[in-house]
């Protein structure tokens, strides 16, 4: 992907490597027929009309993704002072399927991993794991090498375990080609049967399969599934309504789920990388505008590594806990600190399920995500008193360069706002309409 972009990343998945890179900053635009009818945007307290601007700002950007082709954008932003100001916009066409609201239910992909490591963390902290474990301590025969990759290398992507994501059976699996339901041990066992990338603790590379270990590790120590530790440790005492752990064949099923699309298999061809599979589609009802809605693909290969489910409000609830200190003890917060450097060029650098990102506006953080028909993105200041959640209803949907370079300025300055900064000027680029 480029390193000029302001929030330099990795593949989450290998095969979505082009997509992301042009989509790093999120291009979220709609088409829609009133802004009432599409969310609330709630004016925040501080100087009138640096707060009017800001808001009138990021409508427009959000506004500009979606007439730029991206099927759905909801943005949320926190300064701390108790009044959010929310932003929907939606194609209209999407509206027949699902009318998107600014607390919507939300594929987060992989931000599900800050929830995971903030498990394993808390585990950490009343001594039921050690950060310097071997994972072949505790599981057995399942990673080769397992002695020498530790607990600490799973959650920072220092493991060198090959991305299972990149596997073509897995790949199908994630596209709804194949429908079949995957258990984590076979996922895992599809990671594996390829060479690792490099020797243990030497390196950094974004592996999924890392966190597939790391749910069955909480799993093995509790004795609880992962999706009830979520629960018992992090949703429930925050009062998170709509967050919860996607396992098994479980799809959308309340009346608040956001739907999502990819692009079909014509005006998807051409954004795949070259080493993606021919034939590569995702599967789905057709839709206008040549997308087809992927809501229904079971998330089975994802589960600890990208399963969640969560809306704007809860995750900015659960991020404000974990940057203030509530869900974890000084120590363990520090960990989940502690970065690594991600790779040659790349500013951003990597804790334990927490990213560290440059901004033009400054550092944050949080972590971003995808799930088949959906992207995430979501910040918080140092503190945690801040927060930002960009959301997209698309991920190869951004991938298009006039959407991207909407998508870019809205998530820019969706984090500029955040942290009380002058937003960017907007690119020349940058569509102003359909």
């Amino acid at each position: 992907m480029p390193r000029n972009t302001p929030y330099p990343r990795r593949a989450r998945q290998a095969y979505l490597t082009l997509a992301l890179a042009t989509a790093l900053t999120g291009s979220l635009t709609a088409c829609e027929t009133s802004a009432a009818a599409q969310g609330t945007s709630h004016t925040p307290t501080g100087r009138p009309g640096v707060v009017a601007a800001q808001e009138a700002r990021l409508t427009t950007l959000a506004q500009q993704t979606v007439d730029a082709g991206a099927p759905g954008v909801i943005v949320r932003v926190d300064k701390g002072d108790g009044r959010p100001t929310e932003i929907v916009r939606q194609a209209s066409w999407s509206r027949a399927d699902h009318v998107l609201a600014a607390n919507d239910e939300f594929r987060m992909g992989s931000n599900t991993k800050t929830m995971v490591a903030t498990v394993v963390l808390q585990l950490v902290a009343e001594h039921r794991i050690e950060l310097s474990d071997p994972v072949g301590e505790w599981l057995p025969g399942l990673i080769p090498n397992g002695a020498a990759i530790t607990v600490r290398m799973l959650l920072n992507h220092t493991s060198g375990l090959f991305n299972y994501t990149e596997d073509p059976d897995v790949l199908k699996a994630f596209t709804g080609q194949d429908t079949r339901i995957w258990t984590p041990q076979e996922v895992l066992a599809a990671a594996v049967r390829h060479d690792p990338l490099f020797a243990p603790g030497t390196k950094y590379s974004y592996s999924n399969t890392g966190y597939l270990a790391l749910g069955l590790i909480a799993e093995k120590v509790t004795g609880h599934t992962l999706g009830d530790l979520v629960q018992q440790r992090i949703a429930g005492p925050l009062h998170l309504k709509n967050t919860y752990l996607v396992t098994g064949a479980d799809t959308a099923k309340s009346p608040a789920f956001a739907h999502g699309y990819e692009p079909d298999a014509a005006r998807l061809a051409p954004l795949l990388p070259s080493y993606a599979p021919a034939g590569t589609a995702f599967a789905g009802p057709a839709r206008s505008a040549g997308y087809v809605d992927t809501t229904w693909i079971n998330n089975s290969t994802e589960w600890a590594a990208g399963a969640m489910v969560s809306s704007a409000r809860d995750w900015a609830r659960f991020d404000i806990a974990l940057m203030s200190g509530k869900l974890l003890p000084p120590a363990q917060l520090k960990e989940m600190r502690t970065t690594v450097a991600e790779e040659s060029g790349n500013p951003n650098r990597y804790g334990l399920g927490l990213e560290r990102v440059v901004t033009p506006c400054g550092t944050v953080w949080g972590h971003d995500g995808q799930a088949p028909g959906f992207s995430s993105w979501n910040y918080t200041d140092a503190t945690g008193q801040r927060t930002v959640s960009v959301l997209a209803t698309t991920i190869f949907g951004l991938a298009v360069p006039k959407t991207g370079s909407a998508g870019k300025a809205l998530l820019n300055a969706a984090v500029c706002t955040m942290l009380d900064k002058p937003i960017p000027a907007a690119p020349a680029s940058a569509p102003t309409g359909s």
